[in-house]
């Protein structure tokens, strides 16, 4: 037995790629299991395996005693010196265990264990194996498909491509070379699964490095990648050195290096782009391959542009099935929303006529001052206010109602001298507005005419949102920081 487990060592460490002190280890382990299981305990069990593995035997360590009372871990004095005349009481001796001492319960214990931990040394193993090549290139070879699931022979275990993780435009026969990416290890009862993945952004990145020397040596970096597998890529890049081409180094000559990306894709298109830190500047270049004329931020807290192209190029700017601005979009980390010139100035057209209806409502309010307590009125008795007030009337509008619906009549603290007096008051100096929109109650609003000032019949200016500069309602940008300007008024 001992000789066929030192045979079985040699086979494991050669085709697993075990350590020897791993599977010494477990050699240990198993025979002490199968010794406990046959004498009921392994405290006394000494296993030695010789240098080449090509002997492995166990020993049972007993104390030298006058009268054994257990004779697992004892052994008479004059047994023990016919082992040895040169033993003395209190010594110890390792006394070889023959294995047909083994019941046939402790060898299938041994063996469960065995196989349990040669299984667990073989997970361990592969797991290290491949934990650090997450992220890299792996070649393999078809074996299988199951529910959509390709199996990939990667010589030592397999890994598998699921379904989401191919390429739509690709298809597999028996034995067909595959190079795919690890994403992924998962641990699971039978084994290690790796997880494989031809779909992903960084399969192309992946293979950008193992094409492209400048990306390898980082003289060139990629920025963000984004993908529809299958239809369309596209990755922008940069570089710190001035004087190289980011973009140009990415295609190489005659398209060279790119073309060689595309055929490992079959054929997937791939835009390559340069990144800039100026998000007016990325956006134009994300929308490769159409041209925009301009790009004006709308919103750069909510990250929200419009990209104005050519009429003509409003399809190739949108792409198929809204595929081309949808990347764009996932690259730029911005909503972009493409516009042809004509529907741009359009809208630029309509705002104008927004802003002007808006300067016709403000100046409808030019010179007044707007006041809504009985107590602001000018030349106010205080004795009516304080009246008013201890009857919860504090506002114009409160009393206006209540005199249209006579309520306030019969109050004891107000006379109904005191009442048309007010009313004569609010009439000769307080100018009362009326505005109501569709589905909502009359809102009223009152006011005290004032002299407009030199500064209110000037041009009404503002400030831009972004920067604080001086802005007025006929701009379509600001002049300061370039960030599109849209004026909304309500009436």
């Amino acid at each position: 037995m001992a000789s066929q487990m030192a045979e079985a060592i040699q086979q494991l460490m050669q085709e697993k790629g075990v350590s020897r002190e791993v599977i010494v280890g477990t050699v240990e382990s198993v025979v002490k299991a199968a010794y406990k299981r046959t004498f009921g305990t392994s405290d006394n069990a000494v296993v030695k395996i010789s240098e080449d593995l090509s002997d492995v035997a166990v020993y049972s360590r007993k104390v030298i005693v006058v009268g054994v009372y257990d004779p697992t871990t004892e052994i008479e004095l004059e047994d023990a010196l016919k082992l040895s005349s040169e033993c003395e009481v209190g010594d110890e001796m390792d006394i070889l265990v023959d294995p047909k001492d083994f019941t046939r319960s402790a060898i299938q214990t041994g063996k469960q264990t065995a196989r349990q931990s040669l299984s667990e040394i073989h997970k361990n193993s592969m797991y290290a194996e491949y934990k650090d090549k997450i992220g890299e290139i792996i070649v393999g070879y078809y074996q299988r498909e199951r529910n959509g699931n390709i199996y990939v022979d990667l010589g030592k275990t397999e890994g598998i491509l699921s379904e989401k993780n191919q390429s739509p435009r690709e298809t597999y026969h028996k034995n067909d070379r595959i190079r795919a990416l690890i994403s992924d290890l998962k641990r699971t009862p039978t084994g290690v699964e790796i997880v494989l993945t031809r779909a992903s952004p960084d399969f192309v990145r992946a293979v950008a490095k193992l094409e492209i020397p400048e990306i390898y040596d980082k003289t060139v970096d990629i920025y963000k990648i984004v993908r529809e597998p299958g239809y369309r890529t596209k990755m922008s890049v940069y570089s710190g050195r001035e004087d190289i081409d980011p973009v140009g180094a990415c295609v190489g000559q005659k398209g060279i290096r790119i073309q060689s990306i595309i055929r490992e894709l079959e054929g997937e298109k791939i835009d390559v782009l340069k990144y800039d830190a100026d998000p007016r500047v990325f956006i134009r270049n994300a929308l490769v391959p159409a041209e925009p004329t301009s790009v004006v931020i709308l919103n750069e807290e909510r990250r929200q542009a419009v990209a104005v192209v050519p009429d003509q190029q409003l399809s190739l700017a949108i792409g198929k099935q809204g595929m081309n601005v949808r990347l764009a979009n996932r690259l730029t980390d911005w909503n972009i929303d493409v516009k042809t010139e004509s529907q741009y100035k359009e809208t630029d057209s309509l705002a104008a006529e927004s802003r002007k209806a808006a300067e016709n409502l403000f100046a409808t309010f030019d010179g007044y001052e707007e006041i809504d307590a009985i107590a602001d009125l000018p030349g106010v008795d205080e004795r009516v206010c304080a009246a008013f007030a201890k009857n919860g009337m504090i506002g114009i509008e409160q009393f206006l109602t209540a005199v249209e619906n006579k309520s306030i009549y019969g109050i004891q603290e107000i006379s109904d001298e005191d009442i048309h007096a007010l009313e004569q008051l609010i009439s000769e100096s307080v100018e009362i507005f009326e505005n109501s929109t569709d589905g909502e109650a009359n809102e009223v609003k009152t006011g005290i005419a004032n002299t407009p000032s030199e500064e209110t019949k000037t041009e009404e200016s503002y400030e831009c949102p972004d920067c604080g500069a001086k802005i007025t309602v006929d701009m379509t940008a600001c002049p300061a920081c370039g960030v599109g300007l849209s004026f909304e008024f309500e009436g």
